[in-house]
């Protein structure tokens, strides 16, 4: 079968060379950090068969009844090509005399040609038949694989490289399209084939006949599979330093700037030549030992040949058979080797395909951390109202970092979380957002446990802006309609009024059609900042979570941001998590938090007047903010004197 993947005639080349062309990637294995369990790759096709049959889809069922029918149609039409060829042999051999023009074999000649048109066409229309399940299949478990990993906790992405990651989903299609242009159409067909020639041989000499053509094929696949197996070893060293090298360069683009700050392109630059010298040491072998299997393969084919030619040389001078017999069993070996010439080059990629689907699958059998309660109902609507009751919670069962956390929050108030660093404070909003949950405790909105309640419901309640605001690379008008997809233009540029950022973007040349760049760098924070909080004021949610959404920004862009998120959390239930003191003076209730538990509460006022730690930290960010505005003084008093600062 000729692959659909490959165009090239350089390309074919390589195939029947039984080298991969340069259109195959090379496929690293599964790059999950969690060992996963072994299942053999029967298991991994019977995930993979109900794709292939699915539920409700009889169009596509018949498909795969057509499909199999021309791929038995064409296989027939293969095997009688050099039947008709022997008998046009046999046709035109002089046996008194000069063969006369009228004796030419017209009809076996013009036979053998729809033959081989036939064989050809029947093939193609299996594939273009094929191709509509084979694309569904893959497109139905892509779409499921990335379904799951979204419904996956924080911890397994934060245990995961993203890099890694995406390969694994990339190289299971991959595999999907691989297993079954080869297996089904390929490896499957070419053995009916095999057998159905060997019955022809039985049948029209001798039972020896199909025996040495059988042994022949045989120690040609015994020897390709074993040979093979064994230089799997240098494949896998091949996957793996692909895979460290794919890991460190995206790690490396992505931290473009760090690598600047720091001046280490150079460092960056020879680690990634680490991993690819060891893949060049790796492929070198592969390839070696690629020709040695190549050369193993030819001598099996020419020794089976030259013993079936032997004997049928021997059966045309005892006259128990023509030239034109002699013409046909050298055809059909060589028919059988040209599709099998391949097979080590099939037999891997099929294995790593498998491996490769099996990855793949591994993810889909991942456990959700935090899953939808069965019977889970929709949040009904309410005004907010927010409850933690007695909350413990540590990401490490050694850990703990939530110490029995129990405050509540009218509907409409706002409620600051201060307190040093590693308190505690932004493990609250993920406890509320179900990134995790509590080991014990509840968190209740509007009376109903979060537990209780569909995860989808429970987020669309809730809208945070947090402090690293990452953007999609793409328009500002996306980023911002990515609150509520679907909202119109007007709606958009409603919320960019509110969020104070419409007039800075009609400044820009394409206005909302701008592009942010990777993460939004084109962007300042402050822009970026205002961008995410006019996206959370199109999801219109009934609770705001302000986590550190301003301590990155300069004094002067801060109030900025919180005059406009003053106007965003006005008649919702807020929740302010913050290190800069001065952006929580307005809230209704402040609690600081220390080592995991409520070490006070009260407004700013109470919690200034008791002296306690809230007003050491105020006093102690005070003073660092006066020292800062005294020194940035003394600097600018100096370069207006021209003394130096």
């Amino acid at each position: 079968m000729r692959p659909r993947h490959i165009a090239s005639p350089l390309a074919r080349r390589h195939v029947t060379g039984n080298r991969p062309p340069p259109e195959f990637p090379v496929l690293p294995l599964d790059t999950t950090s969690a060992p996963v369990p072994e299942r053999g790759h029967g298991a991994t096709l019977r995930t993979l068969a109900p794709y292939l049959w699915p539920k409700g889809e009889r169009g596509l069922r018949i498909r795969v009844v057509v499909a199999l029918a021309l791929m038995l149609v064409a296989k027939g039409a293969n095997v009688l090509v050099p039947i008709a060829y022997a008998r046009a042999v046999d046709a035109l051999t002089p046996k008194q005399g000069a063969v006369a023009l009228v004796a030419v074999p017209i009809a076996l000649v013009l036979g053998y040609g729809l033959l081989r048109v036939l064989s050809s066409w029947f093939a193609e229309l299996r594939d273009a038949v094929f191709v509509r399940v084979q694309a569904r299949a893959a497109r139905t478990i892509a779409r499921q694989v990335f379904h799951h990993l979204h419904a996956l906790s924080l911890r397994f992405h934060l245990d995961r490289q993203t890099g890694g990651l995406s390969r694994v989903i990339e190289r299971g299609t991959k595999g999907i399209n691989f297993v079954l242009d080869f297996m089904l159409f390929s490896i499957i067909p070419t053995l009916i084939e095999v057998l159905m020639v060997a019955v022809i041989l039985w049948g029209m000499f001798d039972w020896s006949f199909a025996v040495v053509t059988l042994v022949t094929i045989g120690l040609y696949i015994a020897f390709t599979l074993m040979f093979t197996d064994w230089r799997l070893r240098f494949r896998r060293q091949m996957n793996e330093m692909d895979q460290d090298a794919n890991t460190k360069a995206v790690d490396s683009l992505l931290n473009y700037e760090t690598v600047k700050y720091f001046g280490n392109e150079a460092h960056e630059e020879r680690r990634y030549d680490a991993s690819q010298a060891r893949y060049e040491s790796a492929y070198i072998r592969s390839e070696v030992t690629l020709n040695w299997l190549n050369m193993g393969q030819s001598a099996i084919i020419a020794i089976g040949l030259t013993v079936v030619m032997l004997m049928a040389a021997y059966g045309v001078q005892a006259g128990r058979m023509s030239v034109g017999d002699f013409v046909l069993v050298n055809t059909y070996l060589i028919q059988l080797y040209l599709p099998l010439n391949f097979l080590g080059f099939v037999y891997r990629e099929l294995k790593q395909g498998l491996v490769d689907m099996e990855a793949m699958f591994t993810l889909m059998r991942e456990e959700r951390e935090v899953a939808d309660a069965p019977g889970a109902v929709v949040l009904p609507p309410g005004p907010g109202a927010l409850e933690f009751q007695d909350i413990r919670f540590g990401y490490r069962p050694d850990r703990t970092i939530l110490k029995g956390v129990s405050v509540s929050v009218p509907p409409g108030r706002t409620l600051a979380i201060v307190g040093p660093t590693g308190a505690g404070k932004s493990t609250i909003s993920r406890l509320l957002f179900r990134f995790y949950d509590a080991q014990s405790g509840h968190i209740r909105i509007d009376g109903h446990d979060i537990r209780d309640i569909t995860q989808d419901s429970l987020r669309a309640a809730i809208g945070v802006v947090p402090q690293d605001t990452v953007l999609f690379n793409d328009t500002i008008r996306y980023n911002i309609a990515y609150g509520r997809p679907g909202a119109s233009d007007a709606e958009v540029e409603e919320a960019a009024r509110l969020a104070q950022v419409h007039d800075f973007v009609l400044r820009l040349p394409d206005g909302y059609d701008t592009r942010v760049g990777e993460r939004g760098l084109k962007l300042s924070g402050g822009e970026k900042q205002r961008v995410a909080i006019a996206r959370t004021i199109l999801k219109n949610p009934r609770i705001l979570i302000l986590d550190e959404a301003t301590s990155a920004l300069d004094t002067r862009t801060e109030q900025d941001i919180q005059a406009a998120l003053r106007g965003v959390s006005a008649g919702r239930t807020t929740l302010v998590i913050a290190h800069r003191l001065s952006t929580v003076v307005e809230a209704d209730e402040i609690i600081v938090l220390a080592e995991g538990r409520i070490a006070e509460q009260g407004s700013h006022a109470a919690l200034m007047a008791a002296d306690g730690l809230y007003a050491q930290m105020w006093r102690r960010q005070s003073e660092a903010v006066a020292a800062a505005e005294a020194a940035a003084a003394a600097q600018e008093a100096a370069r207006a004197t021209g003394a130096a600062p």
